[in-house]
């Protein structure tokens, strides 16, 4: 099925209109969203403001998202898991590497288009957090899946989150639990589920905890190479007492799944998980380095709550430091893909070849130093500015920006925004011109010293009269908005 048709062009008002959100508005739907767009502007305002529309955005299931009809079409074979996948992998009708490639043009796409904009933030958050990467073998035969479960409980409870993650067959696969047997434990998930994904380092735990940890964890296996299904053994579950932290388990069943979960479950509400949770959810959505003051807010809302995400969300958005925050993260090079997209009012269509714009997406995101999920840590990719702000990929964003505004590559595979449709009712002065495109690509006016950059950059004074496009033209209006999207107010969220 098609994807629904969407305008690709829309009637600009006059120049000299007021912005389209206010700073705090801004803020708040920038922060959960892909880029903010006139589009989502006036969905923003239909709703009854910023604060309605995040109400509205916490509960995705009501919203209707019919630019994502047709999607799952695009690359198929991304409906198969396990032993299919694994198949398809082997007799090279779909290679590991192509099928993880496509979760990722998948991902960007339902990022670029869904207006289920604050899921697909917090989707993408918890991918993060409880790291697989997309690209390793052979965890990618269950990638898929395991996104799906995360997108699932993405806006649920952390509790929920956590159980369906840390047993999910990817997970298993990833960090050697498949393999895990009483008599050869392997630690590796059973410590990164208290180093990384619950208490983190702060719950000073042992290594003699780590091994329990993995003990715990042994039984969940999966067949690889083989069915790849995913199983119980009680033969290879480890008996004998366990201690965890403030956990304590006898463990004389051969089937530890019901003392499993506990442990998860305690993990889950255990003060330290709260803290490192909280740290991460505000370095995400508030600043490379929050304060303790908001992080405790956070923490203690998210334990007061039973793990509620929701809950956890509005106490974020409501203390004051988040609305100090303003300009103080830094869009990733996959963020910066996404809301280019946006901005620019593109649309992609379903790729034939290699080339096509829904393929070719995937390698710019890559020039620009990032493919999503392929930090090959178990950690999660990092989301502070020094890690993003190099010279080279300032310098890739820049190209990239200068080939979208411009629509000289990718060629095929996607319809690009006249550049005649961007302009306001002519005459209009170059000055006037500027600050009308900036309203919807930047969502807000300009200062004079970014207006002038912005006319430097298309060899034009701001006081120029321009009486037709013809005098501008598609060369100078693509300058125009590389212009803005090289600034930092495109660059920041």
């Amino acid at each position: 099925m098609p994807l629904a048709p969407r305008a690709v062009t829309e009637v600009l008002a006059p120049a000299r209109v007021r912005p389209l959100l206010g700073t705090s508005a801004r803020l708040l739907v920038s922060r959960f969203s892909y880029g903010v767009t006139p589009t989502l502007s006036r969905q923003v305002t239909a709703k009854g403001g910023a604060r309605a529309w995040f109400e509205w955005q916490l509960s995705p299931d009501q919203i209707a998202d019919p630019d994502l009809v047709g999607l799952d079409q695009w690359w198929p074979g991304l409906a198969y898991s396990g032993l299919p996948a694994w198949e398809r992998h082997a007799s090279e009708v779909e290679p590991g590497w192509v099928l993880t490639a496509n979760y990722q043009r998948w991902l960007l796409q339902r990022r670029m288009r869904s207006r289920r904009q604050l899921h697909e933030v917090m989707t993408e958050f918890w991918e993060h957090h409880l790291h697989v990467p997309a690209n390793g073998e052979p965890s990618f035969v269950y990638r898929k899946a395991y996104g799906d479960a995360i997108r699932q409980h993405a806006l649920g409870t952390f509790e929920d989150l956590l159980q369906a993650t840390i047993l999910h067959p990817s997970m298993l696969i990833y960090l050697n639990n498949a393999v895990s047997t009483k008599r050869h434990p392997n630690e590796n998930l059973g410590r990164e589920l208290l180093e990384l994904y619950s208490v983190g380092l702060e719950g000073n735990y042992s290594e003699s905890e780590v091994v329990d940890s993995a003990r715990m964890l042994t039984g969940y296996r999966v067949d690889l190479f083989k069915t790849w299904k995913a199983s119980y053994r009680t033969e290879d579950h480890y008996t004998g007492p366990l201690r965890i932290l403030g956990f304590s388990s006898a463990n004389t069943d051969l089937d530890g799944r019901s003392e499993t979960v506990r442990y998860i479950k305690y993990l889950v509400h255990h003060q330290s998980t709260a803290a490192r949770v909280a740290q991460r959810l505000c370095a995400r959505l508030v600043s490379d380095q929050p304060s303790a003051a908001i992080v405790n807010a956070v923490a203690q809302s998210f334990r007061a709550s039973g793990t509620d995400i929701k809950a956890t969300l509005r106490t974020l958005v409501e203390h004051p430091d988040f609305a100090r925050s303003v300009a103080a993260k830094v869009r990733t090079p996959v963020e910066d893909v996404v809301a280019t997209y946006r901005v620019l009012g593109l649309q992609a269509h379903q790729p034939q070849a290699a080339s096509d714009f829904g393929n070719a997406i995937v390698f710019l995101s890559n020039c620009m130093g990032e493919r999503p999920f392929e930090w090959p840590r178990p950690d999660g990719p990092p989301d502070f500015a020094d890690a993003h702000t190099s010279a080279s990929r300032m310098l890739a964003s820049w190209t990239a920006h200068n080939s979208l505004s411009g629509g000289y590559t990718p060629k095929s595979g996607v319809t690009y925004r006249a550049a005649e449709s961007w302009m306001p009712l002519l005459p209009a002065s170059v000055e006037e011109i500027i600050d009308h495109v900036a309203r919807r690509v930047l969502a807000r006016a300009l200062t004079l010293s970014l207006r002038n950059a912005v006319a430097v950059r298309m060899q034009m004074s701001l006081g120029t009269r321009i009486n037709s496009f013809s005098a501008i033209g598609p060369i100078r209006t693509a300058a125009m908005l590389a212009a803005l999207l090289d600034s930092p107010q495109h660059m920041t969220r």
